[in-house]
């Protein structure tokens, strides 16, 4: 008998990947306005580049961008690029549709939870923008066993708060390495948010297009 959900967050509740290339974008048009000699598609693609070196909620990013673009950090042009981005990012994180809805209608009946690789400032700022801080009973982030997916000490620490069994708990994640393949080894029920970014293949329980259809299968 299924008695809890756990949950990813970037890109199985909010469309993140989404959110931070239109950020990045404007980062970049206001670093040019602000006197960066680069052309933008390549200054985007080098952004995302040291994204992947440094990880995606890396906070000194812009300056190690500056560095690697022209030897040197301008503050002029890292604090235009530092604005842009958060003036876009703010107004950027919405969850996808359904999820709200479906959420509430889980919290009647599953104690809810999320497990996620992101810094726990980041996640509950996610969270308090989209209005969405008290639809889960935990939130563990990556402070609270300074182990990131697929490493599975966050799922063991969700199980341990949410007191249920692993064969008692359904996780949803847009990813198969990160968030499936960490959940089946501890005995999950495990579906794959296809509508989510992650392009990456493996195996799961069940496989949604909507975030709605989790009510179908719980």
């Amino acid at each position: 008998m299924i008695k809890a959900v756990i949950f990813d967050l970037d890109n199985t509740l909010i469309d993140f990947v989404k959110m931070k290339k239109l950020a990045v974008e404007a980062a970049i048009d206001a670093m040019i306005d602000n006197g960066l000699k680069m052309e933008k598609k390549k200054a985007f693609k080098l952004m995302f580049k040291l994204y992947n070196a440094y990880g995606w909620e890396y906070q000194k990013i812009f300056g190690v961008f500056l560095k690697e673009a022209t030897g040197k950090v301008d503050y002029k042009i890292l604090a235009a690029g530092i604005v842009g981005y958060k003036r876009i990012k703010e107004g950027l994180i919405y969850p996808y549709p359904g999820t709200i809805d479906t959420l509430t209608k889980l919290k009647k009946n599953y104690k809810l939870a999320i497990v996620s690789d992101a810094p726990r400032i980041q996640a509950w700022t996610r969270l308090v923008s989209m209005n969405m801080q008290d639809m889960f009973d935990y939130v563990i982030t990556f402070n609270d066993t300074h182990v990131k997916k697929p490493g599975l000490a966050p799922y063991k620490l969700a199980l341990k708060k949410l007191n249920v069994k692993s064969n008692e708990t359904v996780m949803i994640g847009d990813c198969y390495k990160r968030d499936m393949a960490p959940a089946r080894r501890l005995g999950m029920m495990t579906v794959f948010a296809k509508y989510g970014e992650s392009k990456s293949k493996g195996k799961a329980d069940y496989i949604i297009n909507d975030i709605s259809e989790l009510l179908k299968i719980i």
